[in-house]
């Protein structure tokens, strides 16, 4: 059920479609990316111990993002280091995408909200490469 969208067996985004369901905590990454994600279903009066998380310096080389789409479809295009198109995929509502590595572009074809959330800070025209797909 969780799509793993790979190039030369390099992970390049991974989909979680909004039917997903499983029982405790399901991590989806690896523990050595900067992006870390991550299903939890947890019965009532379950418990999480109160707790704050310690300054660790981190080292991030590629920014990863990921998109919780509220309301809508989009459809992603994916492409490699070179720019060359691989692939499209179609996501929509309830559904939730993290962009690991490649390129991608995005069509809204449907009217669409969504959250974004990505590492910081971000470095303006530093942070990504814009080319004509």
């Amino acid at each position: 059920m969780i799509q793993h969208i790979k190039y030369n067996n390099k992970l390049m985004a991974i989909i979680i479609p909004k039917e997903y369901k499983d029982e405790g905590i399901q991590f989806f990454t690896p523990p050595d990316f900067s992006q870390q994600l991550a299903y939890m279903n947890r019965p009532k009066g379950y418990q999480i111990s109160s707790h704050f998380h310690n300054k660790v310096k981190r080292e991030v080389f590629y920014t990863q993002e990921v998109l919780f789409i509220r309301k809508g479809k989009i459809k992603i295009d994916f492409y490699d280091d070179e720019q060359n198109h691989l692939e499209s995929k179609v996501i929509e509502t309830g559904d939730v995408i993290l962009l690991t590595s490649g390129g991608h572009g995005f069509t809204m074809l449907e009217p669409t909200e969504m959250i974004e959330v990505k590492q910081g800070p971000y470095a303006n025209d530093m942070d990504k490469t814009i080319f004509k797909a």
